[in-house]
């Protein structure tokens, strides 16, 4: 018996949510937030890149707040290293080649 064509449309709508709840999730684990934070606010991933809170608790704000702290001093961290790590390039390779030549483009 052949499914019907409703059916399978909201099969393929189902596996892209939980393909990027899945993707968001890696991105959050990537990030550095705790898997303890992320189960808590799992309930509250609307979609890519969005997460809502209906009633945040005041702990809940507090705690976000840390992580976002963290997550920004991480940032600058990486950022400090990789302009270090392109500087020294353009040292070695003395040829004023760009850091950017001849590498792919990924989007994250």
């Amino acid at each position: 018996m052949s499914r019907s064509s409703g059916e399978g449309r909201g099969r393929s709508d189902t596996d892209r949510r939980a393909a990027g709840a899945r993707q968001q999730i890696r991105g959050l684990l990537d990030a550095g937030l705790p898997t303890r934070i992320i189960k808590q606010i799992l309930p509250c991933l609307d979609g890519p890149g969005t997460i809502h809170f209906p009633d945040p608790t005041p702990e809940m704000l507090t705690t976000l707040e840390i992580e976002l702290d963290r997550m920004t001093r991480r940032i600058d961290c990486l950022a400090r290293n990789r302009d270090a790590i392109a500087a020294y390039l353009e040292v070695v390779r003395g040829d004023g080649r760009s850091v950017d030549d001849g590498r792919p483009s990924v989007d994250v």
